[in-house]
């Protein structure tokens, strides 16, 4: 499969993505918040997507490489529509991934020309205690320079915990190279994800809305992912036994999205 990596400009700085597959319609993917960027894993990110790789033009998009420290998810929704319409992209289907999630709601908010169908996964629509500790927790540690730390506490409170027993053994050595590329912007991206707002605003999406979440989610709760249904009045799907990367560890996450936007 042929893979590309591209960037576009935006402003005083870049946007990377990645692009692959052999169809028309585009399905965009928005990633969540993360130690590591886009650029450089386009051959993992296609292996991870290839089933719409048949039927979709895929693009996982990353975040503009300047975050400015104030910056809100709502201004990073407006960097992905400058991005999508630089692209040429027009009524994708889109997927967002927590912060990608929240990201997600301003886009159909605020420029519903660009969504066709939206799958929200574990993400949420206004703040709660959990997601206010956890974030600030990895923002102190990533302002302390305790990457280890950091990206130890990422893999717990991610994961489930029958994953964390099977895998616990590498944690160690996934924790040395968890560093972030730029710890500033990593900062700044996890500020962001504190200023996401859009619960009074739901029910302005008009288009298709899938809800997948994680009962067990420690980091920005099930809970979240069951009020977005209710709110916007959708389908919601939630994985019982798996937390925060239910998109990573269920088998059939990309199943259930993959049906819902084909149908």
């Amino acid at each position: 499969m042929r893979v590309r990596e591209d960037s576009i400009k935006i402003g005083n700085t870049e946007i990377d993505y990645v692009s692959f597959g052999r169809g028309t319609q585009p399905l965009v993917l928005i990633p969540g918040l993360s130690l590591r960027d886009v650029k450089g894993s386009g051959t993992l990110l296609a292996y991870m997507y290839r089933m719409f790789s048949k039927d979709y033009k895929v693009f996982c998009i990353d975040k503009k490489r300047i975050i400015p420290i104030d910056y809100t998810v709502e201004e990073i929704a407006e960097d992905y529509s400058m991005a999508l319409r630089a692209l040429n992209i027009e009524k994708a289907c889109i997927l967002g991934i927590s912060q990608g999630g929240m990201i997600a709601q301003y886009l159909a908010l605020n420029h519903s020309e660009l969504v066709q169908k939206l799958v929200l996964g574990v993400t949420l629509s206004r703040n709660n205690e959990t997601v206010i500790s956890c974030i600030n927790e990895w923002i102190h540690m990533a302002e302390s320079g305790n990457f280890k730390a950091l990206g130890i506490d990422i893999l717990r409170k991610t994961y489930s915990e029958e994953y964390i027993k099977k895998y616990a053994w590498l944690f160690p050595i996934l924790s040395k190279i968890m560093k972030p590329e730029n710890s500033e912007r990593f900062i700044a991206l996890a500020k962001s994800c504190l200023t996401c707002n859009t619960y009074d605003r739901l029910e302005e999406i008009k288009c298709p809305v899938y809800v997948i979440g994680g009962c067990k989610d420690k980091v920005v709760t099930g809970e979240a992912s069951y009020e977005i249904a209710s709110k916007i009045g959708c389908s919601i799907y939630m994985y019982e036994n798996l937390g925060h990367a239910a998109y990573d560890e269920a088998k059939d996450f990309n199943k259930r999205v993959y049906d819902f936007f084909r149908n």
